[in-house]
């Protein structure tokens, strides 16, 4: 009862009473049916065209066809929108992947292609081949138990429409229009309205509508395309915006990502059907929830509230898409959201390795992708990049490659010969975000330290990144699960497999579900210049004993790092100092004796170096272990891809001490470190330093 109360006072002080409040009070419409009675289940037939559109629209499916094509608002494009011959991305992979979804495969969280049959059971998890109740109404089933709910919603999004269109703009073929309406119909037979998974939640809905108007758009001029298709699917519009926005407060009160896909949703539907009877609510109300929303969730510094690059570039995506299409409609978005936009963008650019269009993966990462307009990989985050910078700068940020298909999609062929100009990275403090970064010559390292402002992602206070000539040799683990077995329940996000030191095996903040933690760990910057970073956390002064913890980060000469621990308590406490590295891709070496590891990687310039990683500690005895891929537990695994993990490098310092200094050196393979006194003496190839590493 202590422990609730506990944790019911730090919601209350962290989350303010109106989010405890509301949260109750849906539990409790939920457990009553209460939100049965206010969304009740429905048949299709019950509620046909005719009473979602306004008086004077025809609402037979002929007629109703004829006025639609006449009188769409604008988009992106209509039809079939082929690419110029010489376009500087590969058109036939769009195609590639059309035939394998025609073939009944999908690929799941924009990376790998699962057999599902097709049209797929909308209901199933094609990797366990669980089935979800597909009778009851969606406020009566739980996204807990013993399958992963976005394994199942992840068909439903329609992702694969995108696809679908790409190939169709390349080679015409109505196979491509056929199929699009072949799985509208076979969603709309297997998911009666707000019965099933499918319903449950608000953002999927309004990822469908986007899906399904980008297709809508695609195909509206194709042979295929009857108006019984078009009458069936405005009619599954409206009923999704109903959804949407019969339950908006829940969105709003996650204070996430939700709510800025739900008002998109909203304002698009009413913007392009204006038609339907609601079409002027959903314009209005849209349009304010999503300005208000983004203008909340981006900080004043670039970074995003999620303290998530990959939910970062969910929202930018549906932020980018909506000012393109008010633009086209005559009614654009104020310049606030285009300034918090174009912050986003600067932000990002100085984090991105242009070389891959790689990201550090800090914080949540369920393989959410709004726009595959494109065939990279879903860890490039150029696409995105090159979008928001032309909608937001006029130019672009990268010359031309894959990444520029999102461009075209929806600026047009101009927009491909927009100049280049990519903003040197430099130092970077982004104090609202919590990410601080520095350079070397041919490296770069990004810190997590954040005073958190909104729901911390992961326990990943003090995490240091570490890239390399295009590696990201210290790494994040990423996420993994949400719903995993055991300890793979969002096992990813505790402390333990994040680049830090850990306390007495306890994470930094207290998780009480998935997605909340309290007793929220607070970071501090200390120092911040060209050499050298110095922060603290207190998410181990709550211990009986209180523990200070202050990492320092300096940058040597020659890409080599130096990074010092310096923890501090009364009693004896166990201390871990974890760091994870990407497998290495020719070869690992450990030399246990010398607390080092050395990691062959290739370089930008495709030649062999070996890294040389070597801990140790000022004072006492210690532990060292290395582990790749331990079967029974999260160490030495990452995943840069949902529901897919792989293969790192774990190596872990340990002591039981009252007080600790770690060191962690960064170098290369004919570099040595020495301990003398309170005293590091450092070597590397045309130089050597001496560091005082007392406090």
């Amino acid at each position: 009862m202590l422990t609730k109360f506990r944790t019911l006072a730090s919601l209350y002080r962290q989350l303010g009473l109106r989010w405890l409040i509301f949260r109750f009070a849906y539990a409790f419409r939920i457990r009553l049916g209460l939100i049965r009675l206010q969304m009740p289940a429905w048949r299709w037939m019950d509620r046909p065209l005719r009473i979602w559109l306004k008086k004077d629209i025809p609402s037979d499916p002929e007629s109703y066809g004829i006025w639609r094509k006449q009188n769409s608002p604008p988009f992106f494009f209509r039809g079939a929108n082929q690419p110029p011959k010489n376009n500087p991305w590969n058109s036939q992979l769009a195609v590639n992947e059309a035939e394998r979804i025609l073939l009944g495969e999908l690929k799941y969280f924009a990376h790998e292609f699962q057999s599902t049959g097709f049209p797929p059971d909308w209901h199933k998890d094609p990797f366990t081949g669980i089935k979800l109740d597909s009778t009851k109404h969606w406020s009566q089933l739980s996204d807990e138990g013993e399958v992963d709910i976005k394994f199942i919603w992840e068909a439903s999004r329609f992702s694969m429409v995108y696809t679908l269109a790409r190939a169709y703009a390349y080679d015409q073929d109505e196979r491509y229009a056929n199929a699009f309406w072949e799985l509208v119909a076979s969603w709309a037979a297997s998911n009666p309205p707000n019965t099933g998974p499918n319903w449950m939640d608000g953002q999927e809905a309004a990822l469908r509508l986007m899906a399904w108007t980008f297709g809508l758009y695609a195909f509206l001029d194709s042979p295929s395309t009857l108006p019984d298709h078009i009458a069936q699917l405005t009619t599954l519009i409206a009923a999704h915006a109903r959804r949407i926005y019969s339950n908006t407060d829940f969105a709003i009160f996650t204070r996430g990502n939700h709510s800025i896909s739900e008002a998109l949703g909203l304002w698009m539907t009413g913007l392009l059907f204006p038609e339907l009877k609601d079409a002027e609510k959903y314009l209005s109300f849209g349009r304010m929830s999503l300005e208000r929303e983004a203008l909340q969730q981006i900080f004043p510094d670039g970074s995003y509230s999620m303290y998530s690059l990959n939910y970062h570039r969910f929202v930018l995506q549906m932020i980018f898409y909506a000012i393109k299409l008010a633009e086209l409609n005559g009614a654009p978005f104020s310049e606030s959201l285009y300034r918090v936009s174009s912050m986003s963008v600067d932000y990002m650019a100085q984090l991105i390795d242009p070389q891959t269009g790689q990201m550090p993966v800090y914080g949540s990462n369920d393989g959410a992708l709004v726009l595959p307009l494109n065939s990279c990989d879903f860890t490039d985050y150029r696409p995105v990049l090159q979008l928001g910078s032309i909608l937001t700068k006029g130019r672009r940020l990268f010359e031309s490659g894959a990444w520029d298909e999102d461009i075209y999609w929806l600026c047009g062929l101009k927009s491909l010969n927009a100049e280049v100009d990519m903003p040197k990275q430099i130092n970077q403090s982004y104090a609202n975000g919590g990410v601080y970064i520095l350079h070397n010559v041919h490296s770069k390292a990004v810190i997590r330290c954040t005073d958190f402002q909104e729901r911390p992602s992961h326990a990943d206070q003090l995490h240091l990144d570490l890239w390399w000539r295009g590696n990201n040799i210290a790494c994040d683990a990423g996420t993994y699960l949400y719903s995993g077995d055991g300890i793979w329940r969002n096992g990813l996000a505790h402390t333990s497999v994040h680049n830090t030191v850990v306390v007495d095996s306890k994470d930094q903040m207290k998780m009480v579900s998935r997605f909340t933690w309290v007793d929220w760990a607070q970071g501090k910057v200390l120092q911040h210049d060209e050499k050298k970073w110095r922060g603290q956390h207190n998410g181990y002064t709550h211990l009986s004993d209180p523990v200070t913890y202050k990492r320092t980060v300096f940058v040597l000469d020659d890409d080599r790092w130096l990074v010092l621990d310096h923890l501090n308590g009364n009693q004896p406490h166990h201390y871990s100092l974890h760091w994870l590295f990407c497998d290495a891709e020719f070869g690992v070496q450990e030399l246990a004796a010398a607390h080092k590891v050395l990691l062959t990687y290739s370089d930008s310039e495709l030649s062999e170096s070996r890294v040389n990683i070597q801990m140790g500690i000022l004072d006492g005895e210690s532990r060292f272990s290395v582990v790749r891929a331990d079967p029974k537990s999260t160490r030495g695994w990452r995943s840069k891809y949902y529901g897919q993990k792989e293969p790192a490098i774990s190596a872990m310092l340990e002591t039981d001490q009252t007080q600790a200094v770690f060191w962690t050196f960064f170098g290369l393979e004919n570099d040595s470190v020495e301990v003398k006194d309170d005293v590091l003496l450092v070597t590397a190839e045309r130089w050597r330093r001496q560091i005082n590493v007392a406090e």
